[in-house]
Protein backbone atom coordinates (compact mmCIF):
# COMPACT_ATOMS: atom_id res chain seq x y z
CA UNK A 1 0.00 0.00 0.00
CA UNK A 2 1.39 3.39 -0.89
CA UNK A 3 1.24 6.16 1.68
CA UNK A 4 0.34 9.85 1.54
CA UNK A 5 -0.06 12.79 3.85
CA UNK A 6 -1.71 16.16 3.54
CA UNK A 7 0.76 18.89 2.59
CA UNK A 8 0.31 22.65 2.47
CA UNK A 9 1.61 24.60 -0.53
CA UNK A 10 2.74 27.99 0.86
CA UNK A 11 2.75 29.92 -2.42
CA UNK A 12 -0.76 28.92 -3.56
CA UNK A 13 -2.25 28.44 -0.10
CA UNK A 14 -3.79 25.05 -0.86
CA UNK A 15 -3.50 21.53 0.52
CA UNK A 16 -2.65 18.58 -1.69
CA UNK A 17 -1.97 14.87 -1.15
CA UNK A 18 1.77 14.13 -1.04
CA UNK A 19 3.11 10.62 -1.73
CA UNK A 20 5.45 9.42 1.03
CA UNK A 21 8.11 6.71 0.83
CA UNK A 22 8.48 4.64 3.97
CA UNK A 23 11.37 2.49 5.08
CA UNK A 24 14.51 1.47 3.27
CA UNK A 25 14.56 0.92 -0.49
CA UNK A 26 14.14 -2.60 -1.81
CA UNK A 27 17.68 -3.67 -2.66
CA UNK A 28 18.83 -5.66 -5.68
CA UNK A 29 19.17 -8.90 -3.72
CA UNK A 30 15.57 -8.60 -2.51
CA UNK A 31 14.38 -7.82 -6.03
CA UNK A 32 16.31 -10.85 -7.30
CA UNK A 33 14.66 -13.07 -4.68
CA UNK A 34 11.20 -11.84 -5.72
CA UNK A 35 11.95 -12.33 -9.42
CA UNK A 36 13.35 -15.81 -8.78
CA UNK A 37 10.22 -16.70 -6.81
CA UNK A 38 7.89 -15.81 -9.72
CA UNK A 39 10.08 -17.29 -12.47
CA UNK A 40 12.07 -20.38 -13.33
CA UNK A 41 15.51 -18.84 -12.79
CA UNK A 42 17.56 -18.84 -9.62
CA UNK A 43 18.29 -15.81 -7.47
CA UNK A 44 21.95 -15.96 -8.47
CA UNK A 45 21.01 -15.92 -12.18
CA UNK A 46 18.78 -12.89 -11.65
CA UNK A 47 21.56 -11.19 -9.64
CA UNK A 48 24.03 -11.83 -12.45
CA UNK A 49 21.79 -10.13 -15.02
CA UNK A 50 20.73 -7.24 -12.77
CA UNK A 51 24.35 -6.67 -11.81
CA UNK A 52 25.25 -5.85 -15.41
CA UNK A 53 22.14 -3.98 -16.52
CA UNK A 54 23.38 -0.50 -15.52
CA UNK A 55 26.67 -0.92 -17.42
CA UNK A 56 24.92 -2.25 -20.53
CA UNK A 57 22.27 0.50 -20.47
CA UNK A 58 25.00 3.15 -20.05
CA UNK A 59 26.90 1.76 -23.04
CA UNK A 60 23.79 1.75 -25.25
CA UNK A 61 22.60 5.22 -24.21
CA UNK A 62 26.15 6.55 -24.75
CA UNK A 63 25.66 5.50 -28.40
CA UNK A 64 22.70 7.90 -28.60
CA UNK A 65 20.05 5.22 -28.24
CA UNK A 66 17.14 4.90 -25.86
CA UNK A 67 16.69 1.61 -24.02
CA UNK A 68 13.27 -0.04 -23.97
CA UNK A 69 12.64 -2.65 -21.26
CA UNK A 70 9.47 -4.41 -22.38
CA UNK A 71 6.70 -4.04 -19.82
CA UNK A 72 8.69 -1.48 -17.82
CA UNK A 73 9.43 1.50 -20.04
CA UNK A 74 12.05 3.61 -21.78
CA UNK A 75 15.33 5.07 -20.53
CA UNK A 76 17.33 7.82 -22.28
CA UNK A 77 19.83 10.55 -21.55
CA UNK A 78 18.56 14.13 -21.19
CA UNK A 79 20.53 17.31 -20.57
CA UNK A 80 19.98 19.90 -17.85
CA UNK A 81 21.21 23.04 -19.58
CA UNK A 82 21.20 26.82 -19.51
CA UNK A 83 20.56 28.80 -22.67
CA UNK A 84 22.34 31.69 -24.29
CA UNK A 85 20.75 34.53 -26.24
CA UNK A 86 23.34 34.65 -29.03
CA UNK A 87 24.47 31.75 -31.18
CA UNK A 88 28.05 33.08 -30.96
CA UNK A 89 27.94 32.47 -27.19
CA UNK A 90 26.91 28.81 -27.60
CA UNK A 91 29.34 26.55 -25.71
CA UNK A 92 28.16 23.01 -25.05
CA UNK A 93 30.58 22.36 -22.17
CA UNK A 94 29.65 25.57 -20.33
CA UNK A 95 25.92 25.26 -20.90
CA UNK A 96 25.43 21.65 -19.77
CA UNK A 97 24.82 21.58 -16.03
CA UNK A 98 24.06 17.85 -15.75
CA UNK A 99 23.34 14.69 -17.72
CA UNK A 100 20.37 12.77 -16.37
CA UNK A 101 18.55 9.56 -17.21
CA UNK A 102 14.89 10.06 -18.04
CA UNK A 103 12.55 7.14 -17.45
CA UNK A 104 9.20 6.98 -19.24
CA UNK A 105 7.00 4.12 -18.06
CA UNK A 106 5.54 1.73 -20.63
CA UNK A 107 1.96 2.54 -21.53
CA UNK A 108 -0.88 0.40 -22.75
CA UNK A 109 -4.11 1.35 -24.45
CA UNK A 110 -7.16 0.03 -22.63
CA UNK A 111 -10.40 -1.11 -24.23
CA UNK A 112 -11.87 2.33 -23.48
CA UNK A 113 -9.09 3.99 -25.51
CA UNK A 114 -7.38 5.50 -22.47
CA UNK A 115 -3.70 4.88 -21.79
CA UNK A 116 -2.38 3.41 -18.57
CA UNK A 117 1.25 3.47 -17.47
CA UNK A 118 3.18 0.39 -16.45
CA UNK A 119 3.87 0.22 -12.73
CA UNK A 120 0.67 2.18 -11.99
CA UNK A 121 -2.44 0.04 -11.59
CA UNK A 122 -4.79 2.55 -9.96
CA UNK A 123 -7.48 -0.10 -9.50
CA UNK A 124 -5.17 -2.07 -7.19
CA UNK A 125 -3.72 0.88 -5.26
CA UNK A 126 -5.11 1.58 -1.81
CA UNK A 127 -3.59 4.81 -0.50
CA UNK A 128 -3.19 5.05 3.28
CA UNK A 129 -2.97 8.42 5.03
CA UNK A 130 -0.03 8.81 7.41
CA UNK A 131 0.07 10.95 10.51
CA UNK A 132 0.98 14.54 9.53
CA UNK A 133 4.12 14.38 11.70
CA UNK A 134 5.48 11.39 9.76
CA UNK A 135 8.70 12.19 7.93
CA UNK A 136 9.85 10.70 4.65
CA UNK A 137 12.18 7.86 5.62
CA UNK A 138 13.74 7.02 2.26
CA UNK A 139 17.51 6.93 2.83
CA UNK A 140 18.11 6.80 -0.94
CA UNK A 141 16.79 10.36 -1.13
CA UNK A 142 19.08 11.68 1.58
CA UNK A 143 16.16 12.00 3.98
CA UNK A 144 14.43 14.42 1.60
CA UNK A 145 10.71 14.59 1.10
CA UNK A 146 8.58 13.73 -1.87
CA UNK A 147 7.39 16.77 -3.80
CA UNK A 148 3.79 17.32 -4.77
CA UNK A 149 3.11 15.57 -8.03
CA UNK A 150 5.54 12.76 -7.24
CA UNK A 151 8.96 14.37 -7.83
CA UNK A 152 11.77 14.04 -5.38
CA UNK A 153 13.01 17.21 -3.73
CA UNK A 154 16.05 15.83 -1.90
CA UNK A 155 17.64 18.64 0.07
CA UNK A 156 15.84 21.42 -1.77
CA UNK A 157 13.45 23.53 0.26
CA UNK A 158 10.69 24.19 -2.22
CA UNK A 159 6.98 23.65 -2.03
CA UNK A 160 6.53 24.27 -5.76
CA UNK A 161 5.09 21.21 -7.54
CA UNK A 162 6.29 22.60 -10.85
CA UNK A 163 9.87 23.28 -9.77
Amino acid sequence: MPFYKKAYHKRTGVYYPQAIVQGAPVETKDLAEELAFVSTVSRSDVNAVLGDIARVMNTLMAQGKSVHVDGLGYFRYVLDTKGVANLEDFDFEKQVKAVRVQFTPEREKSSSGAYTRALVDTKKLEWIELNPATEDQDPAQGGGTTEPGGGESGDEETDDPLA
